[in-house]
């Protein structure tokens, strides 16, 4: 396996692993949303079932980011190979920087619930963590879309190439 095949996979797989999170908010979204207050911030803040999601998925957030980008970089010279790629890791990114804008302040703020009492208004936080992580999912799943149409792109040509030379 080359190099170049080898990031590929791990790029690959890093992204699929940090859509699968996404995924998970966004189908679990619609029931999360009817719940009532109690439930909610049980479930969400006290029980806090997001724990590894912070921790291994930051590492697979972060890591599809930075190997998106040195792939982007690797194929550089690849034409329209260059294009897709360099659209996914871009979406990747803003999927991070999504997260760090509408996400992490609400995580800070849920942080404060576990000592002090929750405020009145506490669906204006849950509908930010909520559709916020709906939207990150959407910007994954275009990011790991064009990462997929940029391997389907080369190798399409590869093929094209290799049946003009027989």
């Amino acid at each position: 396996m080359t190099l170049m095949r080898l990031w590929r996979f791990i790029t690959i797989m890093l992204a699929s692993f940090s859509l699968g999170l996404s995924i998970a908010h966004l189908l679990e979204l619609p029931r999360r949303m009817q719940f009532d207050q109690q439930l909610w911030v049980r479930v969400t803040v006290f029980e806090n079932v997001y724990r590894y999601f912070g921790s291994v998925g930051a590492a697979f957030e972060i890591g599809s980011v930075i190997a998106a980008v040195v792939l982007a970089f690797l194929v550089r010279k690849r034409g329209v190979t260059f294009y897709w790629t360099l659209g996914a890791a871009i979406a990747l990114v803003l999927a991070i920087v999504s997260w760090i804008i509408f996400v992490a302040p609400m995580n800070a703020e849920f942080a404060t619930w576990l000592t002090n009492p929750v405020p009145p208004n506490w669906t204006r936080y849950r509908n930010q963590w909520e559709y916020a992580h709906a939207a990150n999912a959407l910007i994954k799943i275009i990011g790991f879309s064009l990462l997929v149409i940029s391997v389907l792109v080369e190798t399409s040509k590869r093929k094209a190439t290799h049946s003009h030379q027989l």
